[in-house]
C-alpha cells in the first residue's frame, strides 16, 4: 500500500506527565550476545543513532552514555522512549535526543481527551486514545453482529468503522450503539485515527508525532511536528447487520496493570473503559459486561488471561498492548479460538503477517511506517548521512532496526554503520555503546 506523507508543524503537548510510551514488541524477550552486525566505519563514529528499547533497560542505557561519550551523537527514539520521568533518572536533559510515537490524531481527539480528564482528573497518555477506539469499536461490531459470536463480531468491525454509514465519535457514542442495535450503518471515527482497517486489519491512516524532552514543560515533552500517512480502508465485512436489542455484550479488557508496562497499562485500561462506562450509564436496551485481565507484561501471563477471559464467554478482546504478548496470544487462542482480539498498541510488523483468518485487529499503526518516519527524521530533520542501530533483541527490535535501516538506506541514501543488540535488565550497556558509537 503506497502512503502519501504530509508534514504540518505543530507546536503541542502530547500524554500525561511521566508517562511512559508504549513499544510495539515490550515484553517480548529473548535471548542475544549485543553482538553488531554492521560494518566498521574507519573514520569515525555514525551522524545519529537510532536506540529502540524500553524505559527500564533505557534508563541504564542512557546513564551509561553520558557517561562514557561526549554525548555529541543526535539520537533518534521510538514511542518505547518516551518518558517523561527519563532525563531525570538519567541525570540529563538529553536534549540530543529526538523521538517519533504514533500521534493521537483523530477528527475526535478533542472529545476524548475532555472525557478522559473529567473523569479521571488528568490528560490521557500514549495510547490512551488508542485503547478507547479499540473497545469502542469492539462494543459496535457486537452491537452489530447483535451475538457474542466472535465469527458475527469479526464480520461487522470494518462495518462499523470503515467508510459507508453514518458517522459517529466518543461524544455520541451511545448514540452509535443504538444506531449498531438497530442494524444501521456506522461509520466510527476514533481519538487516535478516524480507525478504517485496511486488508490486513492495521488502520489505513496513520500519524506521527516528531517529539522532543522538555523537562520544564507540564508534560516533560513537546511535539515539534506530526508527519501524517494517509491510506485506503479495505477487507472482507459482512453485507448488513442484524443488530439486536435487550442483550448484554461482551467485552475483554487484556492490558498490563503490573510488570514493566504496569504504569502505561493502567492509563490505557482507564480510556479502555470509559465506552463501557458511557453505554451502562445511559439505560439504554444493551448493556456492556466486562473483565479485565492482567498480562504483567509477560507471555505467560497473557496466555492465563486471556484464557480466563475466554472461559468466561468473552468472544472479543482489547488487547494485549504489547507485540511480544499480541502474538503469541493471537497464534495461540484468537486463531484458534475464533476470537475478535484488537491490540491498542501491538505495532512490531509480524503482526500484519499471521495466518489469523482476520480475528486480528489493531488500533495502532504498524511499525512499518515508523521505521520510515525514523529514517526521514534522522535523515531530513537531524541532518544524518550516515548511522548506526542500538536495539533490544527481540522480535521488534529486530523488525523495527531493520525498517528503520532499509529505509534509510533506500530512501534517503544513507549509510547504516552498524546495528547492535542489547539485552533488557543488564547492568551495564557500556560495550554496546561502544561498538553503536564506533569507539571500540
Amino acid at each position: 500500500m503506497g502512503y502519501d506523507i504530509d508534514r504540518r508543524d505543530v507546536l503541542k503537548g502530547l500524554g500525561a506527565t511521566g508517562t511512559a510510551g508504549l513499544a510495539g514488541c515490550i515484553g517480548g524477550g529473548g535471548a542475544g550476545n549485543g553482538n553488531g552486525n554492521g560494518n566498521n566505519d574507519e573514520s569515525g563514529g555514525p551522524d545519529v543513532i537510532n536506540v529502540i528499547g524500553y524505559p527500564e533497560s533505557g534508563n541504564q542505557l542512557f546513564r551509561d552514555y553520558y557517561k562514557n561519550t561526549d554525548a555529541s551523537h543526535k539520537i533518534i527514539v521510538p514511542d518505547g522512549l518516551l518518558d517523561a520521568k527519563l532525563p531525570k533518572q538519567v541525570g540529563n536533559d538529553m536534549q540530543n535526543v529526538t523521538g517519533t510515537a504514533p500521534a493521537a490524531a483523530g477528527p475526535n481527539k478533542k472529545a476524548f481527551t475532555q472525557m478522559y480528564k473529567d473523569e479521571y482528573g488528568s490528560p490521557p497518555g500514549v495510547f490512551t486514545s488508542h485503547s478507547y477506539d479499540s473497545v469502542a469499536i469492539l462494543i459496535l461490531a457486537n452491537a452489530a453482529a447483535g451475538a457474542n459470536d466472535g465469527t458475527k463480531i469479526r464480520d461487522q468491525m470494518r462495518r462499523v468503522a470503515n467508510p459507508g454509514g453514518q458517522k459517529y465519535g466518543p461524544e455520541n457514542f451511545v448514540k452509535a450503539v443504538k444506531a449498531a442495535a438497530r442494524g444501521e450503518d456506522v461509520n466510527y471515527q476514533g481519538a487516535s485515527s478516524v480507525v478504517d482497517f485496511d486488508e490486513k486489519g492495521d488502520p489505513a491512516s496513520a500519524a506521527y508525532d516528531v517529539w522532543k524532552f522538555a523537562p520544564d514543560t507540564e508534560d516533560g515533552y513537546k511535539t515539534l511536528d506530526t508527519i501524517d500517512f494517509k491510506g485506503s480502508a479495505g477487507g472482507k465485512m459482512a453485507d448488513s447487520s442484524p443488530g439486536g436489542h435487550n442483550r448484554t455484550i461482551k467485552v475483554g479488557i487484556l492490558l498490563p496493570e503490573t510488570g514493566d508496562l504496569g504504569s502505561v497499562g493502567s492509563q490505557m485500561i482507564q480510556a479502555a473503559k470509559l465506552p463501557i462506562k458511557q453505554v451502562n450509564d445511559a439505560g439504554i436496551s444493551v448493556t456492556v459486561d466486562s473483565q479485565v485481565e492482567d498480562t504483567q507484561t509477560a507471555k505467560q501471563a497473557s496466555l492465563s488471561g486471556v484464557n480466563a477471559l475466554v472461559n468466561a464467554g468473552y468472544p472479543a478482546i482489547c488487547g494485549p498492548a504489547s507485540s511480544g504478548n499480541n502474538l503469541p496470544v493471537s497464534k495461540q487462542v484468537y486463531t484458534k479460538q475464533r476470537i475478535v482480539g484488537c491490540s491498542p498498541s501491538s505495532t512490531a510488523l509480524t503482526v500484519s503477517h499471521l495466518q489469523d483468518d482476520d480475528f486480528v485487529f489493531r488500533t495502532a499503526p504498524s511499525d512499518l511506517l515508523q521505521g520510515k518516519v525514523m529514517a526521514q527524521v534522522a535523515a531530513e530533520r537531524l541532518s544524518g548521512k550516515t548511522a548506526s542501530t542500538l536495539y533490544v533483541n527481540n522480535s521488534y527490535g529486530q523488525q523495527l532496526s531493520n525498517k528503520f535501516s532499509s529505509a534509510f538506506t533506500d530512501k534517503h541514501s544513507g549509510q547504516v554503520l552498524q546495528k547492535v543488540s542489547f539485552n533488557k535488565g543488564e547492568s551495564s550497556y557500556t560495550s554496546v555503546i561502544s561498538k553503536a558509537t564506533g569507539s571500540k
